[in-house]
């Protein structure tokens, strides 16, 4: 058997305590797939004394994880730390310096600084690998880099966040508001205490740059990714989708054209028939598209220490066995820049809710701006009189620029007859 790699841990959080349980309790099998031990010789967190449920008595401990990436006796720096700069950024640059492979989970980081790391990487002949960073436990990262490298992607979809999932499926089934189940979602462990990262939809959006780059060989990008999160989706939106034969999930979409690139996350009515229609609760699904294979859909846990600890091992084994991929596809100094398409630009259906009140000439009002903008309904649903005098109409329509939809939005806003922020959600028709 060939010489153990050795690992060094940086960040004893939830997911790296799930790598050292890993590695104790399936270490044996491991080692037979590998050829050579995985053997943990360096930790570092914050707190040393704290107890986390499992023996660390026998690793050398670092106080400081830039430390422990330049001077570990490892061949390769694990971060778990999180951030997309301060000491997890650093820490992996003094890796990469003192010629240490990179594992990380930190989708944060890779969506901000991948293609700077994966340039360092590959100049010293040095792995950079990220699996965990993307969809848990779902192999999403090697399937689109390695399993479709004989296919010209053409787009991809899909849920990337569990919590915002949870929320949305919850408010379905149960009727209630977006508050309240965010509450619940906090106590329950799947929403942190300050929930924004996840349901303003950056944490989706960090994902969506990284399979992006992987899909379309360009560099990682998330400052030109348009996000929307999911805090004015309502449970009368819920209640209207579903009559219209539709479900509302939090979507990362990016597809590739002349035009250029699309990176969009925001929330989407699909289809009941749509591949990602039925993913529910805290579970994570992508769906990508190459010419020759067709649709492939990847579904399971996003999140949560065993699946994330998974996907961090099976980038170790990788390393272990000697495999080596360029981080995204091709070599990072070939990544093309990435030309966007802006959002204003998409042409799609859309779902409007209005809360107006019942006098005569509203309807009159609403159908002028849609024809001056262009805009033409497909369906519409309208509640009968209500005590407060406010009563919603709720539209969709066939396809239209989005540029058109946001100046009808800005005019309906403006009569007094209209008593809420318009609301509007994209019509997303998706299919294997």
């Amino acid at each position: 058997m060939s010489e153990p790699l050795k690992i060094a841990i940086a960040g004893l959080g939830t997911v790296g305590v799930g790598v050292v349980r890993v590695l104790h309790e399936n270490g044996e099998e491991i080692s037979r797939r590998c050829g050579r031990e995985i053997i943990i010789s360096a930790i570092s967190a914050r707190d040393e004394k704290r107890d986390r449920g499992i023996d660390l008595s026998n690793y050398t401990w670092f106080d400081d994880p830039v430390d422990m990436a330049r001077d570990a006796e490892a061949d390769v720096f694990v971060e778990l730390i999180g951030g997309e700069d301060g000491v997890a950024k650093t820490s992996c640059e003094a890796a990469i310096s003192a010629q240490k492979s990179v594992v990380t989970a930190n989708k944060a980081l890779i969506a901000h600084h991948g293609t700077d790391l994966a340039v360092e990487a590959e100049k010293n002949d040095l792995g950079l690998a990220y699996e965990a960073a993307v969809a848990g436990g779902i192999p999403v990262v090697k399937s689109l880099r390695e399993g479709l490298a004989g296919n010209r992607v053409t787009g991809l979809y899909g849920i990337l966040n569990g919590t915002c999932n949870y929320i949305l499926t919850t408010m379905r089934e149960t009727g209630r508001e977006f508050d309240d189940v965010l509450s619940e979602a906090q106590d329950l462990g799947y929403a942190e205490a300050d929930p924004s990262f996840d349901v303003d939809g950056v944490d989706a959006a960090h994902k969506l740059a990284i399979l992006a780059s992987l899909a379309f060989g360009c560099q990682v990008n998330f400052d030109d990714t348009y996000v929307e999160g999911i805090r004015h989706i309502s449970a009368l939106d819920i209640q209207y989708a579903g009559e219209l034969g539709y479900r509302i999930k939090l979507l990362g979409i990016a597809s590739s054209s002349e035009d250029g690139i699309v990176q969009r996350v925001h929330p989407c009515l699909v289809k009941l028939d749509s591949p990602v229609a039925h993913v529910e609760g805290v579970y994570n699904a992508v769906v990508a598209q190459g010419d020759f294979v067709g649709s492939t859909v990847y579904e399971g846990k996003g999140a949560g220490e065993g699946p994330t600890a998974s996907a961090v091992v099976a980038d170790l084994v990788d390393i272990a066995r000697g495999m080596k991929s360029t981080a995204f596809g091709i070599p990072a100094s070939q990544l093309g820049p990435l030309s966007t398409v802006p959002m204003d630009r998409h042409v799609g259906s859309y779902y409007i809710r209005l809360m107006v009140r019942d006098r005569p000439g509203v309807f009159a009002d609403v159908a002028g701006v849609l024809r001056d903008e262009e805009v033409s309904m497909e369906a519409i649903l309208q509640r009968t009189h209500s005590p407060d005098e406010s009563v919603p109409v709720v539209m969709t329509t066939h396809d239209v620029e989005e540029a058109s939809m946001m100046r009808a939005l800005e005019r309906f806003a403006q009569y007094d007859t209209v008593v809420e922020q318009p609301r509007m959600i994209r019509i997303e028709p998706l299919s294997l």
